[in-house]
């Protein structure tokens, strides 16, 4: 899959709703089988109604909301087009959960809290912020340890 600027743009998109957190735990003790499907399937077990914002041959994607957080659905056509946007968009930071052809980015308790429903493995984008460990306003990748899967 070639890297095209929607997609680049995307991940400009996916950079505005992935907003530094603290406050999750990452021994989450019991984490469902990940999730398989559809955007809208996948939504429908986030007990989301998607706001479709692409609808493409390779990738489909919509903004959803938890509570009063937004935060992207994304399914994909292939595993190597979502490794491949997966790793284009992290440089932007932010927190994505990861399945078989699917993820969702946004703020770190989100994700954390769509992991009880949708199972995935805790992806953190990359700091650029420069400020150090903890929590010291960048995107939250220093303090990723605990979020492997």
């Amino acid at each position: 899959m070639r890297l095209t600027r929607p997609m680049l743009a995307l991940g400009g998109a996916v950079a505005a709703l992935a907003l530094a957190g603290c406050g999750s735990d990452g021994d989450r003790a019991a984490v469902p089988e990940t999730a398989t499907g559809s955007l809208e399937h996948l939504a429908a077990e986030a007990k989301c109604t998607p706001d479709m914002q692409t609808d493409a041959d390779t990738i489909r994607q919509a903004i959803c909301k938890r509570g009063g957080e937004k935060y992207i659905l994304a399914t994909f056509s292939t595993d190597r087009g979502q490794r491949e946007w997966i790793n284009t968009a992290k440089d932007y930071g932010g927190y994505y959960l990861v399945g078989r052809k699917w993820v969702a980015v946004g703020h770190e308790d989100v994700v954390s809290g769509l992991r009880d429903r949708l199972g995935g493995t805790l992806e953190v984008g990359t700091d650029h912020s420069g400020g150090g460990a903890g929590h010291s306003g960048g995107d939250g990748a220093a303090h990723s340890a605990g979020h492997g899967g």
